[in-house]
């Protein structure tokens, strides 16, 4: 009884109406300056690049003393980086704990920030909750309800300890065939302005509440704009069977279109008062963002009036002179990296930064600043507040994964859900009905369901994680006891039944492995539909996936379809559509081609060429 009190307490607190504090305009990082500085001037020159090193866990941890002997500041866990103990909450807890107590050894004692991916939940856990990915989000242009989901998620991964997370992701995608799409919101700039505004305000709510995290807005600037090339960047995963590459390129477009399309997102983070940025592997006009001065420093800090702090991605500072490393550390610094996420080469980092100040090549007035930004955060965060414990908070396991939470994400699917056809009313479908055929590779594959950044960095179909409910066992739980429901892949057996339902669509993947240039649904998709169709009975698909898909035949043989993109571990919000609960309400949050030959289509295309086969903003209801 008392730990499901607790959780009712902790659940009224976070999804109930914000304090007025929380409304109101945050305070400045600025403010914390008397603070920050007054502890620079402190510190000697390596305590000050130890606050502007980020390793990855396990490298750090497997070489005991570096905590201290590099000031380690910042520690993160990439997709892949997982406690050795296993993926569960204790483990991750316990990893927390033992990262933080090293830290805390240091001469100041100054408290690490242990970021993490979680993009869409705390999705690296077991047992946590998945919420649909943010192309999903987008759909259902639901700002309390993006507001509210990203506050669950703080409170699950500060279950873990863990402070700050990489997200949200404000890319503005202009051709889907990039395989991170998903994690944008939209191709439209104000709905991702929207939306990622409302992201920040739920992750960082009141930044020194102890259930809030930090932001990060993402990837600074224009990675949802790069123009398609033939070959991967070196080093990077291949994408089987693609022929272009759009991950980490060059997006090639005057300033003016920079601003218009892809900077809204960014001054309305910052409006909400983001305190961590990251810049993009991509680059502008041929200058990598990462290095660029103009963007970083000319347009994000002096224009814009960011006060937080940069983090580099995960090993990028190395791809702007990939044949010179410490010249590429110089160029990084200097137009505005604060913090470098240097995951196994921490060491090189350190010492070349060293030596780069040490020649009077990166200004002791840049070092200083950097520093600066990083500590007035983690003054505004509370960390720095004497007396307050620095461990993970255990009680707030109790919340962890909760029914309250999934009743948020399932909310958050059927709202996502988008109605793009419905014939001779095969839609909503009766619970009576005597018997119901569901077919397909993702009807009974919560791995497919929550795509990339689930578990492992690429994703991975199967049974990912516990807790989540499929879209068969969601469909065999919501008919009436009189009612059938048999399953078959292909699609085949489904004669005699009332109606077959396909679930369809691509399998998980993340950047570099989703780069496609041919998005058409893949043979055996068809042919689970073509089967479907052969009984001669209704016919209603669902599209689980990333992106728009070429649907081909697939649309004319369907009397009714939906497009679910990666909803998440939550089956039943699909259900709740399909049999009527409540009406579909989704809008498509991206053009959905008709063929591979239009792309890139995006409305940002003369209205003359934009012939899409459903338009952004397309959806249907009953």
């Amino acid at each position: 009884m008392k730990s499901t009190l607790y959780a009712a307490a902790a659940c009224f607190l976070l999804l109930g109406c914000r304090t007025g504090t929380v409304d109101q305009k945050p305070k400045s990082f600025s403010s914390f300056d008397s603070e920050a500085k007054a502890l620079v001037a402190r510190m000697t020159l390596e305590e000050k690049l130890g606050q502007m090193t980020q390793p990855e866990q396990g490298p750090v941890m497997a070489s005991p003393g570096d905590m201290q002997k590099y000031f380690i500041g910042s520690v993160l866990s990439g997709g892949d980086s997982d406690p050795q103990e296993g993926n569960t909450l204790e483990a991750w807890t316990d990893l927390y704990d033992r990262v933080q107590t090293e830290a805390m050894k240091t001469r100041f004692g100054i408290p690490v920030l242990y970021g993490v991916d979680a993009v869409h939940g705390h999705s690296n856990v077991l047992g946590a909750v998945i919420f649909p990915h943010n192309i999903a989000l987008g759909c259902t242009r639901d700002p309390e309800l993006v507001e509210k989901i990203n506050r669950i998620t703080a409170a699950e991964v500060r279950a873990t300890g863990i402070q700050w997370t990489f997200s949200p992701c404000v890319a503005v995608p202009q051709d889907i065939r990039w395989g991170r799409t998903y994690e944008g919101f939209s191709e439209d700039p104000e709905l991702v302005a929207t939306l990622g505004e409302a992201a920040v305000r739920g992750l960082q709510g009141n930044l020194g509440d102890p259930l809030s995290v930090l932001a990060c807005a993402k990837h600074f600037v224009g990675d949802g704009g790069t123009a398609p090339s033939a070959l991967p960047i070196p080093g990077a995963p291949a994408a089987p069977g693609a022929r272009l590459w759009l991950d980490r390129g060059d997006m090639r477009v005057d300033e003016s279109t920079l601003r218009r399309i892809h900077l809204p997102g960014y001054v309305a983070a910052i409006r909400a008062g983001v305190g961590s940025i990251m810049p993009s592997y991509s680059s502008w006009n041929g200058v990598k963002c990462t290095g660029s001065h103009r963007l970083l420093t000319e347009i994000l800090k002096q224009e814009l009036g960011f006060e937080g702090f940069l983090i580099s991605d995960y090993n990028a500072i190395a791809e702007i002179r990939p044949d010179d490393y410490k010249t590429s550390v110089e160029i990084a610094v200097n137009a505005g990296i604060d913090m470098a996420m240097e995951t196994s080469h921490y060491r090189r980092f350190f010492d070349t930064l060293k030596e780069l100040v040490d020649e009077g090549r990166v200004p002791m007035a840049r070092i200083d600043d950097a520093v600066t930004r990083i500590l007035r955060v983690k003054f505004a965060m509370g960390l720095m507040d004497k007396g307050r414990s620095q461990l993970a908070d255990r009680k707030l396991h109790q919340v962890f994964g909760s029914d309250a939470h999934r009743a948020v994400a399932r909310e958050a699917v059927r709202k996502s859900l988008v109605l793009l056809k419905n014939e001779s009313r095969a839609l909503p479908i009766s619970k009576q009905a005597a018997r119901i055929h569901v077919a397909g590779k993702s009807a009974d594959d919560i791995g497919n369901q929550c795509g990339g950044w689930t578990i492992r960095w690429q994703g991975q179909g199967g049974e990912v994680t516990p807790g989540g409910t499929t879209v068969l066992a969601a469909i065999r739980s919501s008919v009436s006891p009189a009612t059938r429901v048999t399953y078959s892949r292909d699609g085949t057996g489904a004669e005699g039944a009332v109606v077959a339902v396909a679930v369809i669509g691509e399998k998980p993947y993340a950047e570099g492995v989703g780069d496609r240039d041919d998005l058409g649904l893949d043979p055996e998709d068809r042919a689970t539909v073509a089967n479907l169709k052969k009984a001669r009975i209704p016919v209603v698909t669902l599209v689980i996936s990333g992106r728009p898909m070429i649907l081909g035949d697939v649309l004319g043989q369907s009397d009714a379809l939906l497009a679910a993109f990666l909803p998440g571990t939550e089956g039943r919000g699909i259900t709740d559509v399909l049999f009527g609960d409540y009406k579909p309400t989704g809008k498509l949050s991206f053009s959905w081609p008709r063929a591979n030959g239009q792309l890139p289509l995006n409305i940002h295309a003369p209205e003359e060429l934009y012939d899409p086969l459903f338009r952004c903003g397309h959806g249907l209801t009953w």
